[in-house]
């Protein structure tokens, strides 16, 4: 397998902080698990360079991962009631410039949960595994299972498809947990009474189509939180951290919503007035200066008139509600317990999601809406507590990080980088770029293999002021430049406007110099 000069590759080992822990217990079981990596790979322990007379305790690691859901917090300025995520918000550092590497859920949840890039370990659809091209690897979970975690995972983390393979293990890889809890709640039960949309040059309304997975559907249900598949995640994820607080753990909680079909309890869609949802505005010409490639939403919005927009909106702001409520039950559990000041907790998405920008829905563009999701780090000690940053992420980062964070010496194939230096000082010179890719159809659409007739890659580049697009490769690729700082929706394709020939050329060296060269 040869790696795309500018997606794959790569990158060093990064160094180590732990903070004291003086239960003996959970330090015999990780120094055991210290050693067995240390004796095997005939090197030094983590940290050996900073010697304390006391022993060290790693921290905790509670990772909360979201299903297609954008930044819409009120955290982030959205108009989503998210309270929780906003209460982690105060106590950690807001990513407000963080991006998927690939806008769809298994090549994104694959790529940062081996710390890979897609073209690495050649996942673009959510039907292959990476094990198929990269069967060696040593995931994010499995490295702290090497060290002596206790690590588990609740729902949905690698791959699941949406809803039907809910309460199984969907695509999951086994080497990666110790313990595995697929809980499955009435939602599943409930799918007769979903309305979706179907889309046409006048987009109409069904009801138990059994197709939700990819269409615009929803269901305000009946009956409580608990009853729900979000709801009894949530309460095994508490279930775990009472029977794990006095061990070192690694706990990955996988949220299904707010991925289609959006279903939360009744409650939640009447925290949002139908009459007062603000739809997208997208201004005449908009897609017409846009690659063919560009798109995949054919009408645009599915042929969905305003009333039809708000209500999918509405459905979508109501399961993102009703997912933080959750996050806030598991949240809740790690403060009654004490845990919250020795545990690392980060909350991120997928990717993001189109609600009718471009005429967009869904995910599966380069566009800012679907590259861009919500990424909290709360850590134990932090400088920058409470406060956000415009320094570009990538969820490539995160495995870094939090090898970072705990001590834990990385693989030293990762791709991505540590985000530790700016969770004390936010402002600190960082990356270059961020990097998402897509593959699309040459005419429009989605598609899923990049050597398929008909099909192209699309790569884009994000700097702090500038997003650059290219749908394939060669002097006559169809190209997207747009300037954020005049143009945050990204209406106005300036590739072809003479007076940006130096920003062109200066953001394409930046796209096809790669990861490596974007590196802080």
């Amino acid at each position: 397998m040869t790696d795309h000069p500018c997606f794959g590759g790569r990158s060093g080992t990064l160094g180590a902080i732990r903070p004291d822990w003086p239960k003996r217990r959970a330090l015999g079981r990780w120094w055991l698990g210290v050693l067995a990596v240390v004796f095997a790979s005939g090197g030094d322990a983590p940290g050996a360079a900073e010697p304390s007379a006391k022993p060290a305790r790693p921290w905790n690691v509670l990772l909360l991962v979201s299903d297609d859901c954008r930044a819409v917090h009120g955290c982030y300025g959205g108009p989503a009631v998210t309270p929780h995520i906003d209460r982690l918000a105060q106590r950690g550092l807001r990513f407000d410039r963080a991006y998927c590497q690939y806008p769809l859920c298994n090549p994104s949840r694959a790529s940062f949960l081996t710390g890979l890039r897609p073209d690495t370990i050649q996942v673009y659809e959510n039907a292959t595994h990476f094990r198929q091209t990269v069967p060696d690897v040593l995931t994010l979970p499995q490295l702290f299972k090497k060290h002596g975690y206790f690590v588990a995972r609740v729902g949905k983390l690698y791959h699941y498809g949406v809803p039907k393979q809910i309460g199984t293990n969907g695509l999951d890889d086994p080497a990666s947990w110790e313990k595995v809890v697929n809980p499955r709640g009435r939602d599943c039960d409930d799918e007769d009474k979903i309305y979706s949309i179907i889309a046409g040059s006048k987009a109409t309304v069904a009801v138990g189509t059994g197709n939700y997975g990819g269409t615009l559907s929803w269901l305000a249900a009946d009956g409580a939180d608990i009853e729900q598949t979000d709801g009894k995640i949530a309460q095994e994820a508490c279930r775990l951290l009472r029977e794990h607080r006095d061990h070192p753990f690694f706990l990955a909680v996988g949220f299904f919503r707010p991925h289609t079909p959006y279903v939360s309890p009744k409650k939640y869609f009447s925290l949002y007035d139908l009459a007062q949802i603000a739809l997208a505005s997208n201004p005449p010409g908009d897609r017409e200066g846009k690659p063919a490639a560009a798109l995949t939403v054919f009408p645009p919005h599915y042929g969905m008139d305003a009333s039809l927009q708000r209500t999918v909106i509405q459905a979508y702001y109501a399961s993102v509600s009703f997912m933080d409520a959750q996050f806030g039950v598991v949240l809740d559990e790690l403060e009654r317990l004490g845990l919250a000041d020795r545990t690392v907790v980060v909350f991120l998405s997928d990717h993001g999601y189109h609600l009718g920008e471009h005429g967009q829905w869904q995910k599966m563009t380069v566009f800012e809406e679907s590259a861009r999701v919500p990424l909290l780090i709360a850590a134990p000690g932090m400088k920058a507590a409470g406060k956000a940053t415009g320094r570009l992420a990538e969820l490539v980062d995160v495995y870094p990080t939090l090898a970072d964070l705990c001590g834990l010496t990385p693989p030293a194939a990762l791709e991505g980088v540590s985000l530790r230096p700016l969770l004390d000082d936010p402002q600190r010179p960082w990356k270059k770029g961020a990097l998402t890719q897509v593959v699309h159809r040459v005419r429009g659409g989605r598609a899923e293999k990049p050597q398929a007739k008909g099909s192209v890659m699309g790569r884009s580049v994000r700097s702090e002021r500038y997003r650059y697009t290219e749908w394939g490769e060669g002097p006559d690729a169809p190209a997207e430049l747009y300037d954020h700082q005049t143009d945050p929706r990204e209406f106005r394709n300036l590739a072809s406007e003479p007076g940006m020939a130096d920003v062109l050329a200066q953001m394409r060296e930046l796209l096809r110099a790669g990861w490596r060269a974007a590196r802080p």
